[in-house]
């Protein structure tokens, strides 16, 4: 089966092939009131930046754009967007330099628009006059009445890879912890701890830049929803690793 892609990024080319690993498709969410599953600590390799506040995201300097706003959920602050013009744009590219990765974030998304690319991750050249990177790497899905699907996307020289599986549906309005992870070899994407896909990639590491969440860097593609955290680790999680929301 070949990989699919979102309506919402014609000129993006597909990938090599994906393996949807045998899974059949997902329809179950979580109650919005079900509260996260995580250890007791983070590993002193992992980072998380929570989403609690609108500046110093991960302790990087943070802009504001539209006016996304902070909301009280069971987890705790988060932000919401509005799906029109809210983003924070964030001064660091938290990969940046990792060779494998594991890269989570727990989101609420909420409908809107098909094509909604809310985590964006930029490799940027610091030099003055240097032409924008497409080096990047994202997470964003594709939303059709009250439910999505996750996308999650790499690319950089010498690879270009989707992992979107149309056929894999969750409920909007619920939290959900999403991961994207690569391993040295194999490029995998999960939902709550439940593999969407995988492909193997010829990744190489990003280099510094900029994060941009509530829409792409270029201001398109905005998303509806909340984000509480992100956590990223040097290294492929296992799906028994990955944080989830309680009841799956």
């Amino acid at each position: 089966m070949n990989g699919f892609k979102g309506q919402g990024e014609l000129s993006r080319p597909l990938g090599r092939r994906v393996v949807l690993g045998g899974l059949g498709a997902l329809s179950a969410g979580l109650s919005a009131s079900a509260m996260g599953r995580r250890p007791t600590r983070d590993a002193p390799d992992q980072t998380r930046w929570t989403f609690d506040r609108l500046s110093r995201i991960g302790g990087a300097a943070t802009m504001v754009e539209g006016d996304p706003r902070l909301i009280d959920t069971p987890y705790g602050k988060a932000v919401q967007f509005d799906g029109v013009d809210d983003r924070l744009v964030i001064e660091r590219h938290p990969l940046a330099g990792m060779a494998q990765f594991t890269f989570e974030a727990l989101f609420r998304p909420d409908g809107g628009v098909f094509a909604q690319r809310w985590f964006h991750l930029n490799e940027e050249d610091p030099t003055p006059g240097a032409p924008p990177s497409v080096t990047r790497m994202l997470f964003e899905i594709r939303v059709t009445g009250e439910a999505w699907s996750l996308d999650a996307f790499a690319t950089g020289p010498g690879y270009k890879q989707t992992l979107l599986f149309l056929d894999k549906t969750f409920p909007v309005g619920r939290w959900y912890w999403v991961a994207q992870s690569y391993d040295g070899k194999t490029y995998r994407a999960f939902v709550n701890g439940q593999l969407q896909g995988e492909v193997e990639m010829a990744f190489k590491p990003q280099g510094q830049g900029r994060s941009s969440v509530g829409a792409r860097m270029n201001r398109v593609d905005y998303f509806k929803g909340a984000v509480r955290e992100a956590r990223f680790t040097p290294r492929a999680l296992g799906p028994e690793a990955l944080l989830r929301t309680s009841g799956d």
